[in-house]
């Protein structure tokens, strides 16, 4: 584990936030990707204008029933039909707009959500390892889901009814001064509360918002953590403990959603009390003005009419305004992945190896995690190595010598911080990352497999042996099988759909032996110029790895290999070793050349075949006492 995973924390790594930004400002980072949807968009918010448009025609239609003669003694009863079905029309068509405008924003909002998720999936792909040591995987799954998700929402229904309330209020408030100026006037002076309201709950509402979907991506964190690690929990009987620290998570998240509703209910407060307010008073006032001929009880119930048509905007000004700043925290959330600068990257004028050979250089290497105190040590210490075309090269040192740190190098998981690697003569930072990582192959100690078949696992370094023409299927299927049989993987055979069988997640169906020898047939088939090995024989018995050193003795023909060994006999593997210690390389030569002249080699040797054999000594005594180890 790195020293940057081990001071991993469950708190979120913040980049370039729009915490110096408003609201407008951070939504408005959204355009790119909501440009191709904004035409659909905006028709849908024109359908809903015209529909706040209709429903304020009402109004107008009722003065008019009132006022005139037609509700009088001996008034045209066809009249009456006439307006009535009028009023009709006009619900039927304010249906039918509304109908409209939700047809035209729910397909572009999914498109803009599919966008935005693969853009998010693709920068998780392309930004460094270190990135990934840094976040918890939790905080970036409720990111790819549920932040997303709510963006999705706000565009097709928020931003639309956002815009389209604020509009028909404007509207309808022009409407109400067509009624009467002073009715109107006292509406407004008793809705400046709402504003007041609303510029509070905005600045609380951000804060608390933003908490709350950390606090969800931890929690995500927790739950990931503790299914992937079952078989620990169950093993030491931990499972209250993990439950105790979940429970203490779930109530904090709880406690921040608490303030959340206590904030959006002190708005609700406000926009359902200064209505009721302003409509008792302009009641009130109403009655005095029709009372002294100032106004008609036709213009009366049209103003309350319009006032009515008036108050769900006004009241769902809250919901959209928490869902607005729900929906900019998502946003901030979004860019705070897609603004983390990556330092690793495809140079702006690549070189290209003509002639491929597999020689790999490092020279005067030097690396450090960018976190790591300045009082600390680089990791990896000015380390001079050459390793010749076709050579197999063995890297042996104490645990925390740099061996692991060093092969992470070579594919660029990690960017050397001095000197240079070389392949071939050419800095692998002026490669393009595809044609290095098509160069050099890796198999980790730790093998990772993907919820796939095991084809599929095997052949993931060949994409071009993945098609469906039979020549492209003759030799997929013999480059699987030649690379099954080098890791003695023909166990895959037999599984229940053959090479098909999928794996489960993350390969956990299997052994960790077989995972292994699964991880290091991968490797194998992509036929690499350059094959890294990162201890990838560690979970096997004995026996099994002498057939596999065996047959990649034939398979590394030609073909360079860094070896990590923390085995004897993986070490009898490689043609040459170089000794780490903190960081440097202090010897290199042959197994025996180096047994034969540094102490410090030897002694290392010594405790891999103490930690072999009483390991072996264990499992021996274990199987006496008739248990399988």
């Amino acid at each position: 584990m790195s020293a940057q995973t081990q001071q991993q924390s469950h708190s979120t790594p913040r980049h370039e936030s729009g915490d110096d930004l408003s609201t407008f400002a951070s939504i408005s980072r959204l355009y790119p990707y909501m440009r191709p949807a904004m035409r659909r968009v905006t028709l849908g918010m024109v359908a809903a204008l015209l529909a706040s448009l209709v429903s304020l025609a009402i109004p107008l239609v009722l003065e008019r029933l009132v006022d005139g003669t037609l509700l009088h003694p001996g008034g045209n009863r066809i009249g009456v039909l006439y307006a009535a079905l009028g009023i009709l029309v006009l619900g039927i068509a304010e249906a039918v707009l509304i109908s409209l405008r939700r047809w035209f924003v729910l397909t572009p909002g999914t498109r803009v959500e599919a966008t935005l998720r693969n853009s998010l999936y693709a920068r998780l792909q392309n930004l460094p390892v270190s990135f990934h040591d840094r976040w918890p995987s939790g905080q970036l799954l409720s990111r790819a889901v549920s932040d997303l998700n709510l963006i999705r929402r706000w565009l097709s229904f928020g931003l639309v009814l956002f815009v389209v309330n604020i509009v028909t209020i404007v509207v309808g408030f022009a409407v109400l001064f067509y009624y009467h100026w002073l009715l109107a006037i006292v509406m407004i002076v008793l809705s400046i509360p709402l504003w007041v309201a609303g510029f509070f709950f905005e600045r609380k509402y951000h804060v608390v918002a933003r908490r709350s979907q950390d606090q969800q991506g931890d929690l995500a964190t927790a739950v990931e953590e503790s299914v992937h690690g079952i078989r620990v929990l169950k093993a030491f009987g931990r499972g209250r403990h993990a439950l105790a620290g979940f429970r203490a998570q779930a109530e904090q998240l709880r406690g921040t959603e608490l303030e959340k509703a206590r904030a959006v209910a002190g708005l609700w407060l406000w926009l359902l009390m200064v209505p009721d307010v302003a409509f008792a008073v302009c009641l009130a006032l109403g009655v005095w003005l029709v009372s002294s001929g100032q106004l008609t009880v036709g213009q009366l119930l049209a103003f309350f009419a319009t006032a009515t048509v008036l108050r769900f905007p006004i009241e769902s000004i809250g919901f959209l305004l928490s869902m607005t700043f729900d929906t900019r925290t998502a946003v901030d959330r979004f860019f705070d992945v897609m603004s983390t600068p990556n330092d690793i990257e495809d140079p702006a004028q690549p070189a290209h190896i003509a002639e491929p050979h597999g020689e790999l250089v490092f020279d005067d290497v030097h690396f450090r995690y960018e976190d790591a105190p300045d009082r600390f040590p680089d990791l990896v210490n000015g380390i001079d190595l050459t390793v010749r075309p076709g050579e197999t090269m063995a890297l042996v040192g104490l645990t925390g010598s740099g061996k692991s740190t060093l092969t992470s190098l070579v594919p660029r998981l990690y960017d050397v911080t001095g000197g240079a690697i070389r392949i071939d003569g050419v800095d692998i930072r002026d490669l393009t990352l595809e044609e290095l990582r098509a160069r050099v192959a890796m198999a980790f100690e730790d093998a990772t497999l993907f919820s796939t078949s095991v084809r599929d696992n095997v052949l993931l370094g060949r994409p071009e042996l993945l098609g469906d023409d039979p020549a492209t299927v003759k030799a997929a299927e013999a480059q699987l099988a030649e690379a099954l049989e080098v890791a003695q993987a023909s166990f895959a055979y037999d599984l229940p759909e053959g090479v098909d069988t999928k794996v489960g997640e993350e390969g956990l169906s299997l052994s960790g032996g077989q995972r292994q020898r699964l991880a290091l047939a991968r490797a194998v088939a992509a036929k690499p110029s350059i094959l890294v090995l990162d201890d990838p024989l560690s979970a096997l018995d004995v026996d099994t790895e002498a057939r596999v050193t065996e047959r990649l003795h034939r398979v590394l023909d030609g073909t360079t290999a860094l070896i990590v060994a923390h085995r004897p006999s993986t070490v009898m593997l490689a043609d040459r070793v170089a000794l780490l210690e903190n960081g440097r390389v202090t010897d290199v030569g042959t197994h025996s050349e180096l047994l034969a002249r540094n102490e410090h080699y030897s002694f290392v040797i010594s405790s891999l075949e103490e930690e072999l054999s009483g390991g072996a000594a264990q499992a021996s005594d274990l199987n006496n006492k008739g248990v399988d180890a």
